[in-house]
This record gives structure tokens, C-alpha cells and sequence, in this order.
């Protein structure tokens, strides 16, 4: 088929148009080659006393093996208390801004904002705790399970 010059005219009018509108044509991908979940397929659990909700998105990090689990803090002071993990874990802010402390006197006047796109590591057996304060805070956290913590407050 041979485009006229009206033809590309309207192709060229219409191209921000799609591009602006969303409009896209799906293909039916290979499962043997991507899985993939879509925001709304992501299996969030329920908020927990502290003010965080997680969703497992590969492994389980209640076991040994390579994990990753989305997190998020909640607005409104929600803090972790201070604690430790075994294992190294790396963790990415995908939106808002975490809060970060140090050591185990718990104390989030005194933490550091990791604002969306830093990228942390918690180093394993050191003390650390964290939160969100005036919005939500959502973390990608990857690292070796198990992933237990121990509690490290100093009172």
C-alpha cells in the first residue's frame, strides 16, 4: 500500500493524538517468555498495626532464596521500630519519600528522607528502622530470605 501525501498528513495529525489519548494495540504475549502482573493483579495484604502493607511479588522471603516485596508506609508517622535482619536487603523508593533512622534509639525526629528514586541498603545485623510521615511511602525490597527481624530497641 502506497501512503499519499494527504495520506501522511493525517498520519502525522494523528499520531499525538493516539500517543496523547493512550490508545495502543495489545498483543497477546508468550507466557514461556514474560509474566507479568498489572497493578490491579498485585496481591496487597492488609494494612498491619505499624502502618505498612506488603505484597510479595517473587520468592517468599519466609524462606531461604532471592526475594522481592513491594512495601508501603502509610502517611501519618508510621515507623518501624528499631530492628535488624540477617541478610543484606536493597531497597528501591518508587514513590514518596521514605524516612530512614539509624541505631536503636528510636527516635523519627531523626531520620533521613529518601525521596522517590533513591536506592538503600540495609545491611545485615545492623540496627535501622523506618517510616513514612506526611505521605505514602511504597519501596521496592529485594534481598536473601529468610527475612526475619529482631527487635533492637533501646528503652
Amino acid at each position: 500500500m502506497k501512503l499519499t501525501s494527504r495520506s501522511w498528513r493525517c498520519l502525522v495529525i494523528l499520531l499525538p493524538f493516539i500517543a496523547m489519548t493512550g490508545m495502543t494495540v495489545a498483543t497477546e504475549l508468550n507466557p514461556a517468555a514474560v509474566a507479568y502482573k498489572l497493578p490491579d493483579q498485585i496481591p496487597w495484604g492488609p494494612v498491619n498495626t505499624a502502618g505498612a502493607q506488603s505484597a510479595v511479588v517473587v520468592g517468599d522471603p519466609a524462606k531461604p532464596g532471592f526475594y522481592m516485596v513491594y512495601n508501603k508506609w502509610t502517611k501519618g508517622n508510621h515507623f518501624s521500630r528499631p530492628h535488624f535482619h540477617p541478610n543484606d536487603r536493597y531497597i528501591v523508593v518508587l514513590q514518596g519519600t521514605w524516612w530512614v533512622g539509624t541505631g536503636p534509639k528510636f527516635d523519627p525526629a531523626n531520620t533521613t528522607p529518601m525521596p522517590a528514586g533513591s536506592f538503600v541498603t540495609h545491611f545485615g545485623k545492623q540496627v535501622h528502622w523506618d517510616g513514612a510521615k506526611d505521605e505514602d511511602a511504597v519501596l521496592l525490597i529485594m534481598g536473601e530470605g529468610p527475612a526475619t527481624s529482631t527487635a533492637a530497641e533501646e528503652k
